[in-house]
């Protein structure tokens, strides 16, 4: 088993590329936080993996009812908090999200609004 060197405690092992398939063909390839649809394009299906709900390096096990797909943006979001349930956790990410896409927008309208005064 793999060793987490920030608590110098063992980890479940990660999820084979057989197991990973598995969990994403059990959740419809579609994120179980934002709901994206890895089988709507290329792209999508390119950022999908499966996540631990509670993370290895907390003790999570590599256990079916643990492990969703998950999109690379959201697993990244949930990092390797502790949630109550997968709803917490989604609850989590999706209010990240709203906030990220917030901020994005606002700095994306910045300039632009800028360019247009005469």
């Amino acid at each position: 088993m793999p060793l987490d060197l920030m608590t110098l405690s063992v980890v479940s092992q990660s999820v084979t590329k057989e197991e990973g398939v598995r969990i994403l063909e059990r959740d419809h390839y579609r994120c179980q936080y934002c709901g994206l649809d890895g089988m709507a394009s290329f792209d999508n299906a390119l950022a999908m993996s499966v996540d631990f709900v509670v993370p290895r390096a907390r003790k999570g096990k590599k256990d079916p009812k643990n492990l969703v797909a998950c999109c690379r943006a959201c697993n990244m979001i949930k990092g390797r908090a502790v949630y109550g349930s997968l709803e917490e956790a989604k609850t989590y990410v999706l209010k990240c999200r709203e906030e990220l896409r917030k901020t994005w927008e606002a700095k994306k309208a910045g300039p632009l609004a800028k360019a247009a005064k005469p």
